[in-house]
Parts: structure tokens; C-alpha cells; sequence
């Protein structure tokens, strides 16, 4: 079909000639959206991941022993045999002692955001373990607290390079990306399809070729105390987000905000369940690889991220700025756009802002802090 051809059939579903104001739709990430899409400048090659199939992972329980292959454990636990095991305990991850028939990561940030620096005992007593990942650079925080895309991403290659002027490039295949899916369903595939080029761009100016390993978890950002159900939707999409856009493992943090039950653990991991046996996402390598669409936002997220970590790296590093406060001040600008978008309705979330939309009760400058990087939830200012 011509696009004029095309045009024309919109503009009698749409019943108006003006059908590009009703189809262009703004984004805060600052990534230009045609209307629709017959073709790419550079179509990017297959994006593969380091697991070959996405690790499904739940947060520990004595009846899920026998059925569930990857936990995270945030304490102790003895004579789990053949698991893959995700660590998320300080001093778990301090003392532990892997087992030669288990697999084992840790998911502790070795960066301390709040006195900016690296924590150089806890990395140097991981590195002496025999762990298949033992450094974690956690990005979650990031996007939780109102980070851009290419903010969260151009920090993660910051922190990455940070790491490796400390500790040699060597450190390179040791990481571990821990990583929160957001609200934006291909945007967030393209986020860590984005992720994969900048780091192995990176890795290639240390003489490697590494893929990034990728611990996506869902966003706690737009979810609501008093919206359960609607958090189970929000969760399942962002967990197809990252299986589609190539996760290495995925974990579904509890729907229910501020509490949990062990039904509601058991349901938070079971969405993993289904989209895996139901759909099989999480075995593709790259499922969206071919998407007009996805491919063209991956490209522009990947430069405006690189362009973000130059721009760090050009003013001294990561661990400078954060010390000077600009990181903080660029996450908690991107925070209150976003936040007053959430206001003005412009990001719609059901049950919260729109039926029933409720009174605001706090303000953003209320929820956000320009001196600190913390998470936040939308629906924070209406509760």
C-alpha cells in the first residue's frame, strides 16, 4: 500500500484530515515517532543474550524447592541442589559459599549512591568467589526514582567504566546489569536492545566483545497501593517487555505494594509461568529483531545513551558528578516532568488518575528530592 493510499484509509477511519495531530504522540525520552514505519536506515543485526534461555526467577519459598529452577534468596538457605541462585543479601553474599552444582550471582550494587563511591571490600571479597556473575551495576534504582532511558543506560556504562579503571578490564565478564522495566512496552524492549550495542561498544574499546548479562525486574514506579489488579497487568507487560526485548533473567517484584503474602509471591512469579509456557518468549533470542518500529527507537535510545555517557565521562565520571550533584539534579529534573505529566494526565494510569481520578494530595516537589536519587511512585501523590 502507497502512502498516500494509506493516508487516505486513515483519514476515513479517523473520520479527519488532520490525522497526524490525532497519530503523533509525545515522549519525554526526547525519541522521534513517525506515524508509521515502511522502512529503517540501518537495520541492526541479531541481538543475542548471554542465557539461552530467560531465567525465570522467584523469590524463595520451601513449596516451590522442587518445581522452580532460579531463586532469589535474600537469607540463607541450605541444600538447594542444580539451582540457579541470584543473591540479594549483603552479608549473604559476603559469607556464602557456592556449590559446584549450582550457579550463583549476586545482585548487590557495589556502588554506595549515597556516599559515592565503590565499595572496594565488598568487591574484592566477591571477585574471590566462585560465582558465575559476581559484580552487580543496579540501575533499578534509577529508573525507579524517575530516571530517562538514556539516563538509566549512559549511568550503567558510567558505573561500568568506572569499575574498570579500578579493577582492569578483566572485570568486563564478572557484571551483572540489574535492571527495572518500566511502564512504556516497546520502549523498554528497545531499552535493553539499546543496552546490548552501547555495552559491547564499550567492551570493544578494551580489546573484547562481551554481551551485557541482564537481571530485568518490573517497575515499582506505576504502581498503587489500592490498584492490585492493575499492578498484576502492569507487571505481566513489562515481564514481556523483557523477555521480548532479551533478558538473560526476569523477576516480577510483588503486585501488592508495601505488603506480601505467600499467595501473592506465588502470583507474582506464576505471571513468569505463563508467559514463558504459554507464549515461549522466553527462549528467543532476539524476538522483536525486525520491527521497523522497535529497531528505529532501539537506534535512536543507543545514541542518545552513548551520547549521555560521553557527556559524563567528558565532566569527570560518574562518581564526580555524583559527587558535585549534577546526576542527581539531571534524574530529578527528567522525575518532575514526568510526575507533572502523571498530574495533568498525560501518562494515564487507571484507577489512579483516570476512573476514578483522584484529588492530589501531595506535590511533586513533595515526593521528589533534587539532592537524592530515590525511588518514587506516580501514584504516590494521590495517595
Amino acid at each position: 500500500m502507497s502512502n498516500t493510499a494509506w493516508e487516505n484509509l486513515v483519514k476515513k477511519q479517523l473520520k479527519t484530515e488532520d490525522i497526524y495531530s490525532v497519530l503523533t504522540k509525545e515522549n519525554l525520552e526526547g525519541i522521534s515517532i513517525k506515524s508509521f514505519y515502511d522502512e529503517i536506515e540501518q537495520p541492526l543485526v541479531n541481538l543475542p543474550k548471554v542465557e539461552e534461555n530467560t531465567h525465570l526467577v522467584a523469590r524463595y519459598h520451601e513449596s516451590l524447592e522442587e518445581d522452580v529452577y532460579a531463586f532469589l534468596l535474600d537469607h540463607n538457605v541450605e541444600n538447594l541442589i542444580q539451582k540457579t541462585i541470584f543473591i540479594d543479601n549483603i552479608d549473604l553474599a559476603g559469607h556464602i559459599s557456592p556449590k559446584e552444582e549450582d550457579q550463583y550471582f549476586s545482585l548487590i550494587d557495589v556502588f554506595n549512591e549515597k556516599e559515592t563511591l565503590i565499595n572496594d571490600q565488598l568487591v574484592k571479597e566477591l571477585l574471590a568467589k566462585q560465582f558465575r556473575r559476581n559484580i552487580c551495576i543496579d540501575i533499578s534504582l534509577h529508573q525507579n526514582a524517575g530516571a530517562a532511558i538514556y539516563q538509566q543506560l549512559g549511568i550503567a556504562l558510567a558505573k561500568t567504566k568506572e569499575l574498570i579503571e579500578t579493577y582492569g578490564s578483566e572485570i568486563l565478564n564478572k557484571l551483572i546489569f540489574r535492571i527495572a522495566i518500566g511502564a512504556n512496552y516497546f520502549f523498554e524492549m528497545a531499552k535493553l536492545r539499546a543496552f546490548k550495542i552501547i555495552f559491547n561498544q564499550l567492551s570493544k574499546e578494551y580489546d573484547a566483545d562481551e554481551i551485557p548479562y541482564i537481571f530485568a525486574e518490573t517497575s515499582l514506579r506505576n504502581k498503587a497501593v489500592a490498584d492490585n489488579e492493575n499492578n498484576l497487568i502492569r507487571s505481566t507487560l513489562e515481564l514481556a517487555s523483557a523477555m521480548i526485548g532479551g533478558a538473560d533473567a526476569v523477576f516480577s517484584n510483588n503486585y501488592l505494594i508495601n505488603r506480601s503474602t505467600e499467595n501473592s509471591e506465588e502470583i507474582s512469579f506464576k505471571q513468569q509461568i505463563v508467559l514463558a509456557y504459554e507464549s515461549i518468549i522466553n527462549v528467543f533470542e532476539d524476538a522483536s529483531n525486525g520491527s521497523y518500529f522497535i529497531e528505529d527507537i532501539t537506534r535512536q535510545i543507543a545514541e542518545k545513551s552513548w551520547a549521555y555517557f560521553i557527556e559524563i565521562e567528558e565532566a569527570g565520571g560518574y562518581l564526580e558528578l555524583m559527587n558535585q550533584g549534577i546526576i542527581q539534579k539531571q534524574i530529578y529534573q527528567h522525575a518532575m516532568e514526568e510526575q507533572n505529566w502523571v498530574e495533568e494526565g498525560k501518562i494515564k494510569l487507571i484507577g489512579v488518575n483516570l476512573y476514578p481520578k483522584l484529588e492530589v494530595k501531595k506535590s511533586a516537589e513533595d515526593l521528589y528530592d533534587i539532592n537524592e536519587i530515590k525511588p518514587v511512585r506516580w501514584a504516590q501523590m494521590f495517595e
